[in-house]
This record gives structure tokens, C-alpha cells and sequence, in this order.
């Protein structure tokens, strides 16, 4: 089985563990999605979820992230690591979008990643989720190690992870295959000791005897 038919076999088997394959990030607007994929840098999505539960009945709108103090923002966000860099990048996105965009985030890679804050992954992840638009894969920690792990590249930078993903996946199924990896990194293959007993995946995986 070479790398491109594995890598279906292996959307085909999660996507069977993993029915509904979707961010665990809560919210309830593309800006409040925008403000937890910002916050969950180096955080959990557990930990976010935390913060953002009562950030989200604090701040109602974007005009409320562009005009509090930026001091105050600060305090709300403060248990997730870097809150000071995620706090001025929220409210200068929120500003931008108000400013530059009508205050609706835009779909477009070009013009979402303008957004201070906001790299490639969470790109990747807002133009999926928001308008359904895959424009690469979101490769995060655990998108990283089972990648690895699975044989389906050798490289270490994300950039170059996703690269060989793109072009192992059907396009269609780049925001799925992101999805399904992180909810199997979080299940079954964790990164300190992944359960192969368990794992669907076992007979396709080269790591499976380490």
C-alpha cells in the first residue's frame, strides 16, 4: 500500500471511530471562533473552552474586543500562556475587521492572514470551519506526531508536514484528515504512550513495534 492509498485507508477508519470530526473549540460566531483559535496557541482546547466560556458573556461583539483596554482584555485572557501577545492580537484583529473588512472575516487565505495573530494553521482551520473552503491542512501537535508516526512524512517542520499531506489527501477530505488525527492523537495515539492495542490503525502503522 503506498502512502496516498494509506493515507484514504486511514480517513476511511477514523471517520468510522470519529463520526463528526469537527474543532473542539466553542463558540458561536466566526469572530469568536477567531478569538479561541488565536488563544489556543501552546493551550489546550480544554483550557480555552475554560477562558472562553465566560470571556464570550463578557464580550458581545467585536466593537466590545476593539475599544476595552487592552489592560483588561489582558486580565480576561490570562490563563492561557502568552495572554499578553494573544491579547493585543485580538483586539488588533478586531480592529482590522472593523476597519478593513466591515467587521466580517474574510475567506480568502490572502486576506484572512493579514489578521495579526493569525498564521497559516489557524487560517487553515477559520476558512474550513467558517465557509467550508480547504485551502491546506491545520497541522498542530498531534497532527505532527501521528503523521510521523504513520509513515506519512519525514520531516519535522509543519510547513513541510503539510505539504506532504496535501498532496496525500483528496482535497476534500484536508480539513476532515486534520480533524480526525487530532481526535486520535487525543484518544489513542498519545504522545507519550500511544495505545496500539487499541488502535484501528495498528495494522498499517510502521510504528506500531516501537
Amino acid at each position: 500500500m503506498d502512502n496516498k492509498a494509506k493515507t484514504e485507508e486511514i480517513i476511511r477508519r477514523l471517520g468510522k471511530e470519529y463520526p463528526s470530526p469537527k474543532t473542539a473549540l466553542v463558540y458561536g460566531s466566526p469572530f469568536e471562533l477567531l478569538v479561541a483559535t488565536i488563544l489556543s496557541a501552546q493551550t489546550t482546547d480544554a483550557q480555552v473552552n475554560k477562558v472562553t466560556g465566560k470571556l464570550f458573556r463578557t464580550y458581545r461583539s467585536i466593537e466590545d474586543y476593539a475599544t476595552v483596554l487592552l489592560e483588561t482584555l489582558r486580565k480576561d485572557v490570562s490563563a492561557v500562556n502568552f495572554y499578553n501577545n494573544k491579547a493585543k492580537n485580538i483586539q488588533e484583529s478586531a480592529r482590522m475587521l472593523l476597519r478593513d473588512f466591515g467587521g466580517r472575516l474574510p475567506a480568502t487565505m490572502e486576506e484572512i492572514t493579514r489578521l495579526p495573530g493569525v498564521a497559516r494553521k489557524t487560517a487553515n482551520i477559520l476558512l474550513s470551519s467558517l465557509y467550508g473552503v480547504n485551502e491546506g491542512i491545520a497541522v498542530d501537535t498531534h497532527v505532527k506526531r501521528l503523521s510521523g508516526r504513520l509513515g506519512l512524512t519525514r520531516f519535522e517542520d509543519p510547513v513541510k508536514i503539510e505539504r506532504d499531506l496535501m498532496a496525500l489527501a483528496p482535497r476534500k477530505d484536508w480539513a476532515v484528515l486534520s480533524h480526525l488525527l487530532i481526535l486520535h492523537g487525543r484518544k489513542v495515539c498519545q504522545a507519550r504512550k500511544p495505545d496500539h492495542k487499541e488502535c484501528v490503525l495498528r495494522d498499517i502503522c510502521p510504528s506500531k513495534d516501537m
